[in-house]
């Protein structure tokens, strides 16, 4: 016959140990000694959990690849921007060939063993710069026709976008086909600072500044020819980082006046906030799906080589609260 406690005038069942499998809702009263609690089974979409750290704790890098193969290169530190290119297996960094243009600020595309870098800063130098990876080392390509920093980038080595960016603050979009780039349809807006998703006819270009202290909420959606307005971040904010598809993205951390540890997915529609990363950062990157991504490093208190993994789904999770 089961047993009841009356907590603040409800009565909930008493047990001497956790349900094996609790319900998704389900509450009950710990009544064992030493570990008397109210406990219960709540919904969480999406969860965070620690990974390896970077070799170099850094922020503003370009990203590309999966959340079990990941490769980050370029970022601040040396002031210089750095030319380190690391490489994640699922569970650790570590160091793959140098770019050859050490720089701050540049975006990325493709995969850990066909990816692109393109633009970005050094010593105040802002670059047109791309080089393209195989896995062992990089070579250089044809220049972007806008040199920039801060721009945001998504698709393939073969068939990248690259979109926005400063200085000056830019609309232009351009395209590549594994040898030149050529000019896209602009952004509605000129902003950098923002974060991409998806493929070069599927992509999407989130928050970002205007330069005007303020921290936009806009999303875009390219459709390989024109960029249309997409659903509104709950919090607008700039320096984040992303990862996923036009219709399954989802960004994390970055700027809004403070560093934030926000998480937000994106359904092709509208955006919903899930469970947050452990680290508030901002200048992180992002890699991998909206199910299964990767963010790392960025500027928290300082610069930091914190690496943590996003599963996405709905997940049930047993929470303890005083009585």
């Amino acid at each position: 016959m089961s047993t009841f406690k009356e907590i603040r005038g409800t009565l909930i069942k008493s047990v001497s140990s956790d349900p094996a499998n609790p319900v998704l809702g389900e509450m009950w009263y710990n009544s064992t000694t030493g570990s008397q609690a109210l406990k219960g089974s709540v919904s969480l979409i999406g969860q965070w959990s620690s990974g390896g750290n970077l070799n170099l704790a850094r922020r503003a890098m370009g990203a590309a690849g999966t959340q079990t193969a990941g490769l980050t290169f370029g970022g601040t530190p040396p002031p210089n921007g750095s030319t380190l290119s690391e490489e994640y297996n699922g569970s650790s960094w570590s160091e793959g060939n140098d770019i050859d243009t050490g720089r701050t600020g540049l975006a990325g595309a493709g995969s850990q063993t066909a990816a692109l870098a393109f633009g970005g800063d050094q010593n105040s130098t802002v670059k047109n710069e791309t080089e393209e990876y195989d896995g062992s080392s990089w070579s250089e390509q044809n220049n972007l026709s806008t040199a920039r920093l801060g721009l945001g980038g998504c698709g393939t080595q073969t068939a990248g976008l690259a979109f926005g960016g400063t200085p000056p603050t830019t609309t232009a979009t351009e395209e590549y086909n594994g040898t030149s780039w050529t000019a896209g349809g602009a952004l509605p807006v000129a902003k950098y600072s923002l974060t991409g998703a998806g493929t070069q006819t599927a992509g999407l270009s989130v928050g970002g500044t205007t330069g005007s202290s303020d921290y936009l909420a806009t999303t875009e959606e390219y459709n390989g020819t024109a960029w249309t307005g997409g659903g509104t971040l709950n919090t607008g904010r700039s320096d984040m980082g992303g990862a996923g598809i036009q219709t399954a993205g989802v960004v994390f951390g970055g700027f809004t006046g403070a560093n934030t540890s926000q998480t937000e997915q994106y359904d092709g529609t509208s955006w919903v906030v899930v469970s947050s990363m452990a680290t508030s950062r901002r200048q992180l990157a992002g890699a991998g799906t909206q199910a299964s991504a990767l963010g790392f490093g960025g500027f928290s208190s300082g610069d930091s080589n914190a690496t943590e993994e996003f599963t996405g789904g709905t997940i049930t999770q047993t929470f303890t609260t005083s009585t």
